[in-house]
């Protein structure tokens, strides 16, 4: 499965979350609610995936963490806040770049209409 064909299905899983739940809740339970339509669509799914690094010589075990890494080939950041800036952006453009993934997605429930709060982030996909 390609990155765009994971990313819709995606979109569809936190569309139905939004829905159901609408805006004001804490991250970490659409993280859970993500997780259980991902998985129920038959996609792997890790949560708050621990990532190395190395830099030079140095090995850095677990330099940062991605709230969700879907068929080794999405990062997800989901966020609950008033919008995206670009501190949200380069803060994920950052770990695709680090990590050699081509595309990151951040979803955030906090937006009125879900299409809006969904931002794609490309690293030479």
């Amino acid at each position: 499965m390609i990155e765009n064909e994971i990313s819709e299905i995606v979109f569809s899983a936190g569309m139905k979350i939004h829905r159901t739940l609408g805006i004001g809740l804490y991250e970490n339970v659409y993280e859970e609610c993500l997780v259980y339509e991902l998985k129920n669509r038959g996609l792997n799914v890790e949560s708050q995936k621990n990532i190395d690094i190395e830099y030079e010589e140095l090995k850095i075990s677990k330099a940062f963490r991605v709230d969700l890494l879907v068929e080794n080939k999405l990062i997800i950041e989901i966020k609950a806040v008033q919008e995206i800036n670009d501190y949200h952006f380069f803060h994920l453009l950052n770990y695709l770049r680090i990590t050699n993934i081509k595309l990151g997605m951040i979803l955030n429930f906090h937006s009125m209409l879900f299409k809006n709060g969904v931002k794609r982030v490309v690293n030479k996909l």
